[in-house]
């Protein structure tokens, strides 16, 4: 088994990880990007996720949100999913891959905010 990918935050939530306690919220407050223009949303998807059906799952309620992106398996068992599409409608999948509605079991999802940076197409499993 290999670490996490290189910038990814670790799967401790150590140092490395992403964001505070309100991470999973999205930006908020001073200094918070327009929430009028496409956000990219990238989000590290622990527990029991890969061989369950969960990037079939989160493929469709991305492509039902009008997001596009990718969501691919990850050799440490996690799941990392990037949505890129208006900051309300990723913050919508958000919400649900922590619902408790997805397939398998989602322990904690880790997630990084930024602009769209364009260039995806559809949404895809790897």
């Amino acid at each position: 088994m290999t670490g996490p990918e290189p910038g990814a935050p670790d799967a401790a939530g150590g140092p490395d990880a992403a964001g505070g306690p309100d991470a999973a919220r999205g930006p908020a407050g001073p200094g918070a990007p327009d929430r009028s223009r496409p956000a990219r949303l990238t989000a590290w998807v622990e527990g029991r996720v890969q061989g369950v059906g969960f990037r079939w799952w989160t493929r469709a309620r991305a492509l039902e949100f009008g997001l596009t992106g990718v969501a691919e398996n990850l050799a440490d068992g996690r799941v990392k999913v990037v949505a890129e599409g208006p900051q309300p409608r990723c913050e919508e999948l958000l919400a649900v891959l922590e619902s408790g509605e997805a397939p398998g079991r989602v322990r904690r999802v880790i997630t990084r905010w930024g602009p769209a940076t364009g260039g995806l197409r559809g949404f895809v499993e790897r």
